[in-house]
């Protein structure tokens, strides 16, 4: 029971960290652009999991060695199906990082036009778009994903659109997120299960930041005073929503009911509201709050249980 709390703690303490990523990210947006942002967090966050793998490989080989002279002579030949994992780990990891190249950079640049709460929300729909693009993998969608939908939809109506009956250019760019977000869990789906999820993750992290590294070089252009002016949402970034947070969420997760898991995760997006009223002073109407719990309930009801 104990163990229990303690993960449930660490998966709430996750989505608080992510859902303060939304407004280091948008105040990172004034001094730098997307690309170099998202170049930045994620090497950053790549480098923070190296010794996390090393840790876990070096605790995996003291449980393999009995004694100190299985430590020095313990050897691990290469196999054909070892480099058969080290192929599908390097090809998942490249899938996964461009994916999240995509998303995140999308994610970025709609922050420049739409504020941390409403990306929080509108980010989330990834949730339920997950399973509707399954049906095109030949997995059938249940009456709670197109009730999700619809829930949704109405939702983003609330939250998104304007008088004018239009959708402003940030949160068009972070529903492409979202989109973008729902096919690189359908990779980490596929590839996880395969591989080890921690290497994985640092992989792709690594693959992100050098194919921001090339837009960024090509279009943005950086100032050295620009990125130091801006150290610590990148930190926050980086440091703790892509290497600390992520390690909480494997850790956590392992013994964790999937269900409860994805529901405090979720909590992201109201996080991100928070944060952008504490820290930004940012306020929404009673339209948009109204429109963030049409989406959240769509979210939350997308990860109940069947018979629930």
């Amino acid at each position: 029971m104990k163990h229990k709390i303690i993960n449930n703690l660490l998966l709430l303490l996750t989505a608080l960290i992510w859902g303060c990523a939304f407004v280091a990210q948008s105040v990172g947006m004034e001094y730098i652009g997307p690309f170099t942002f998202n170049c930045i967090r994620s090497i950053m966050g790549g480098l923070v999991l190296l010794p996390v793998i090393w840790v876990m490989r070096h605790s995996k080989n003291e449980c393999n060695c009995r004694t100190e002279k299985d430590r020095k002579t313990v050897s691990f030949p290469v196999d054909e199906k070892t480099r058969e994992n080290r192929r599908e780990l390097v090809v998942g990891g490249i899938c996964c990082g461009a994916a999240l190249a995509v998303a995140s950079s999308l994610q970025q640049m709609g922050l420049v036009y739409t504020s941390p709460g409403k990306a929080g929300f509108i980010t989330a729909l990834y949730i339920l778009i997950v399973p509707f693009l399954g049906i095109f993998l030949g997995k059938k969608a249940g009456i709670k994903t197109w009730v999700g939908v619809v829930l949704a939809v109405i939702g983003m109506y609330f939250l998104c659109i304007t008088d004018h009956f239009s959708l402003s250019r940030g949160d068009t760019l972070v529903l492409l997120c979202a989109v973008a977000f729902a096919v690189h869990i359908l990779l980490v789906d596929h590839f996880s299960p395969r591989v080890n999820g921690v290497c994985l993750s640092c992989i792709q992290f690594f693959v992100c930041g050098g194919i921001c590294a090339v837009a960024m070089m090509l279009i943005e252009q950086p100032q050295i005073e620009n990125i130091v002016a801006v150290w610590k949402p990148l930190a926050y970034a980086g440091i703790f929503s892509c290497g600390v947070a992520y390690t909480l969420q494997i850790i956590a997760q392992k013994n964790t009911d999937p269900t409860v898991a994805s529901l405090l995760l979720s909590l992201e997006s109201v996080f991100s509201v928070i944060a952008g009223w504490l820290i930004l002073g940012e306020m929404l109407s009673g339209r948009e709050l109204f429109g963030c719990l049409l989406v959240f309930a769509a979210v939350v009801l997308a990860q109940l249980p069947s018979g629930t």
